[in-house]
């Protein structure tokens, strides 16, 4: 997969239907959270909550872990360990295949875009459906989400109306919201009940309780997770929380920074499978925890920051390029800023590593963060880390970025700067023939190619005082 996204973003920029989705939708957004914010200490005070407790996750995340898999497995959860992308969707596909499923019904889950688990399952003859509107207008476009909790934020109304009118029987094109939703949702209600097994991804999975935590507002996640008789959740090893008094600040941080609400629609809490003489809920419950890179990112104890996200997308919401480019531009799972410090660490920056650069560090992102997450220092640092590693261990593909004919110029740079004679010489050359250099020369292509040719002065500074009659030395 291929992580250019200095080719794909001009498409983004000309596209004028993509540019005005995204900033009325984003407008939107930020107004919203802003409104939930207005008491900057309570805004403060439940920050450092947010952050203390992930934080706390971070600091004991192997102790955690293994105590999540023991309460699990007490409450009657089937815990799996998957170290790979591959691991993961062998071991769903494992147990779907025992359970002799043909059909699924999943929830909203970025763990599971991250395995494109649909595309595995449909090459093995199970027919994956999201449930979540959004997943599924994306689905039906046969596209990938462009935002981490609103997949299809890039289309408009018109656009998901054509959509609907070609994709579901018997729909008519309109453009009224109430009735494109209560079509996608007579749609989806046979698919609840036809469903062999249920996915879902996991918000928060506490570690003193096993207790898996799912937040949603259209009640499709409760559906998928309790109608099936078999419940597969799949989670990346950092979404923990370590004790359920934590919860409360993270459930009261995630939505209003999200999406502007003071609360989720439903907040469900998953302990077992169907216990003796209750009427609903799944007679099966299994929980696969992704790695996929993550462990080689709580290695470094800078870049482990990095795993205190909540996947609330404030980050993107605010930011100046992700707001005017759109996910897709990204090509990777996880677009915006979070995406440009976890991509790069996940796929390597061999594969990702224009992610960093694609930010004004403007630091946005980082007042908005709910847990305090150091975006910009970690952007800078896997900057440094694309052309230098600067540990032992390094970052997945450290120094895949350096350019043998960037560093020869940067060299040429520090000795002319630190010889007098040679620096007077070469500014007088700039000077003279400076503008005589081509455009696309290959010292300047890379500038040139979006900025106008720098023009070198005729002068010298030292020259132009001299005729002011002033004496440099």
């Amino acid at each position: 997969m291929s992580g250019d996204f200095t080719k794909r973003a001009p498409i983004a920029l000309n596209d004028p239907t993509l540019r005005r989705n995204f900033r009325r939708a984003m407008d939107g957004l930020m107004l919203k959270r802003a409104a939930q914010f207005t008491d900057t200490q309570a805004w403060a005070e439940l920050r450092e909550r947010g952050t203390a407790a992930k934080a706390r996750v971070i600091a004991r995340l192997p102790e955690l872990l293994e105590l999540l898999e023991a309460k699990c497995t007490e409450n009657g959860i089937q815990v799996h360990w998957a170290e790979s992308v591959a691991e993961a969707n062998a071991i769903v596909l494992d147990l779907l295949k025992a359970a002799n499923v043909k059909k699924v019904i999943k929830g909203k889950s970025m763990v599971s875009e991250e395995m494109e688990l649909n595309h595995h399952l449909e090459a093995n003859g199970i027919t994956a459906v999201e449930s979540d509107l959004g997943e599924y207008i994306i689905q039906l476009a046969h596209e990938a989400p462009s935002h981490i909790v609103m997949p299809c934020i890039h289309k408009n109304k018109a656009e998901i109306a054509q959509l609907f009118a070609e994709n579901i029987e018997g729909l008519a094109y309109t453009e009224d919201v109430d009735e494109l939703t209560a079509a996608a949702r007579k749609a989806l209600r046979g698919e609840f009940a036809s469903a062999d097994a249920g996915i879902s991804g996991v918000n928060f999975a506490v570690a003193e309780t096993g207790t898996l935590v799912l937040v949603e507002n259209e009640g499709n996640g409760r559906l998928s997770t309790t109608l099936p008789p078999l419940h597969i959740a799949v989670m990346g090893i950092e979404k923990l929380a370590e004790t359920l008094d934590d919860i409360p600040p993270l459930l009261a941080l995630l939505p209003r920074s999200a999406t502007g609400q003071p609360i989720t629609t439903y907040v469900n809490m998953i302990t077992s499978p169907r216990k003796t003489g209750e009427k609903d809920g799944p007679q099966a419950v299994h929980l696969v925890l992704l790695d996929s890179g993550r462990s080689r990112v709580y290695d470094d104890l800078e870049l482990r920051d990095t795993l205190r996200c909540i996947r609330c997308g404030a980050c993107m919401n605010h930011c100046p390029v992700y707001t005017r480019v759109g996910g897709h531009s990204y090509k990777f799972v996880y677009p915006g800023p979070i995406g440009k410090i976890l991509t790069p660490q996940l796929e390597g920056l061999d594969c990702a590593g224009d992610q960093p650069h694609a930010s004004t560090l403007c630091n946005a992102c980082v007042e908005v963060c709910p847990v305090k997450i150091p975006i910009a220092n970690l952007l800078v640092r896997l900057r440094t880390e694309a052309v230098r590693p600067t540990t032992s261990l390094g970052v997945k593909g450290a120094g895949s970025q350096r350019s043998w004919r960037e560093t020869m110029g940067w060299r040429g740079w520090a000795f002319m700067y630190a010889h007098p004679v040679v620096y007077a010489v070469a500014t007088r050359l700039m000077a003279r023939l400076g503008n005589l250099i081509p455009a696309n020369a290959p010292m300047l292509r890379e500038w040139t190619k979006i900025r106008t040719k720098p023009k070198f002065a005729g002068k010298t500074l030292h020259e132009l005082a001299r005729e002011k009659g002033y004496d440099h030395e």
